[in-house]
């Protein structure tokens, strides 16, 4: 039984002792990955905003604006490649005070599932054109693997890839998070077939009306979680103008600094944690787990095997012959049968047998 016991926990042993490696290096490629199906919700605020009402042409000021994104996981629009994830961004910006839809902007994006670069497929877009050309990094950073230096992070709106700085470490809801920031210059998004008068321009009330392209420029700010590579709060500060063709003139239509809401940031730091414990779990508490109860299953089973080897009863005794020697064959005749006696020679009793011809 304890023999039989060892062999169990040897065999188990070296079961566990090879999975550990296997969990490390394959196991955790697998696991450690963006989903297809990811759906998420995130709100941004803006206090004390300003925004150009063109039905007045007046400047509102002090507007609370709400960015409400939503991004959903596309399943199959990678065209069944499982190394490429699809997500849909949509985002409505509000007067919070009304109700009042201010834009809409909308994107598709289509990244590697596990180093969260951007590729070009499976209908990227912005606002529907798909003929923009993706590069870098858009809505994730490295899955797991998020280190202190610079990445390329592709605007939606200027429609260019633009570097995010690594600044620092800041602590945020529990997490100590790397803090990166991308200086978005400014850039034409828009050319219009519109009139201003000069004066709202600054050109003076004597100047003539001119035709305004719309400009932006903004400072993105991103608090990462360096295990996971997930954001887990957003600051946006944005500027949007019209401008004359020639530059002299302009008219400032938006200003706004938006944040990710409180609930918001705990939402996505609870995600991140989540996620972070699973990636341990593949990486670090799984393979070492194994690998422990592998080797002392080893060591066990041995010290049982060798322990009853040890133990063994000694071999039996060999058997007695009938004559009373111990071990070859036996002379005699089988214990129980009486042995025949032979007359002596010369007696009357030899006399009257016959003499038997030949060998016996």
């Amino acid at each position: 039984m304890r023999r039989s016991l060892g062999l169990v926990l040897v065999v188990l042993g070296a079961f566990l002792a090879t999975l550990a490696p296997l969990i490390r290096f394959y196991v955790s490629s697998q696991v450690i990955q963006a989903p297809l199906n990811r759906y998420e919700r995130v709100r941004l605020e803006a206090a004390n905003a300003s925004v150009f009402d063109m039905a007045t042409l007046k400047v509102r000021k002090g507007m609370t604006l709400v960015a409400d994104t939503t991004i959903r996981g596309d399943v199959k629009a990678n065209g069944g490649n499982g190394r490429i994830a699809v997500w849909d961004s949509s985002t409505t910006i509000t007067d919070k005070s009304t109700g009042k839809q201010i834009d809409l902007q909308a994107f598709r994006m289509a990244f590697d599932r596990r180093t969260a670069q951007l590729v070009n497929c499976c209908a990227a877009n912005v606002g529907g054109d798909v003929n923009v050309k993706m590069f870098g990094y858009g809505l994730l950073y490295p899955i797991a693997d998020v280190h202190r230096r610079d990445y390329p992070f592709y605007d939606t709106t200027t429609r260019r890839t633009l570097p995010m700085k690594y600044t620092g470490d800041e602590e945020l809801n529990g997490i100590d998070t790397y803090k990166f920031v991308q200086q978005v210059p400014l850039a034409k998004v828009e050319t219009m077939d519109v009139k201003l008068p000069g004066d709202m321009l600054g050109l003076g009330k004597n100047a003539y009306p001119q035709h305004v392209d719309r400009y932006f420029e903004a400072v993105n700010t991103q608090w990462v979680d360096p295990r996971t590579g997930i954001p887990v709060k957003h600051e946006q500060k944005i500027t949007q103008s019209l401008r004359t063709r020639d530059g002299t003139g302009k008219l400032i239509v938006a200003d706004a600094d938006m944040i990710t809401v409180p609930a918001d940031q705990k939402a996505l730091a609870k995600l991140s944690n989540d996620s972070a414990m699973e990636i341990a779990w593949t990486r670090i508490y799984g393979p070492v787990l194994a690998l422990v109860a592998g080797l002392g299953m080893l060591g066990a089973g041995s010290a049982i095997t060798l322990l009853n080897g040890r133990r063994l009863p000694p071999p039996p005794p060999a058997p007695r012959g009938p004559d009373g020697r111990f071990g070859g064959l036996a002379t005699g005749p089988p214990p129980g049968v009486r042995r025949r006696s032979h007359p002596p020679a010369g007696s009357a009793r030899a006399r009257r047998q016959p003499r038997r011809l030949g060998r016996d």
